[in-house]
């Protein structure tokens, strides 16, 4: 393990946020430097590992895809689609008005 540690600074995660349109307070921009140098060290660490002869995984818990082909089919028949709707206008899905003006 290397001896020197990664540092993020305060201006840094700033600048970060920035990008992100977020506004850190003073203090959270402190610990938010504090936790990233921290995620950078063990990122350095794990870059460390020797994975010479590991395979590479496309997903941690070994899981396949249990989808079918996409094979196109016809869709359920509108009055089928509509038959437990709660509210419905003809051929329609009534919902709630949720934009506010």
């Amino acid at each position: 393990m290397a001896d020197e540690t990664s540092h993020v600074t305060k201006d840094q995660v700033v600048h970060i946020a920035d990008l992100a349109r977020l506004c850190p307070s003073a203090e959270e921009a402190e610990r938010l430097s504090r936790e990233m140098s921290q995620i950078v060290d063990f990122i350095g660490q794990l870059s460390e590992l020797d994975t010479a002869g590991v395979e590479p995984l496309h997903h941690v818990f070994g899981q396949t895809t249990v989808l079918g082909d996409d094979e196109p089919v016809p869709s359920l028949p509108t009055g089928t689609a509509l038959k437990n709707a709660p509210a419905r206008k003809d051929d329609y899905f009534l919902v709630p008005k949720v934009i506010e003006k």
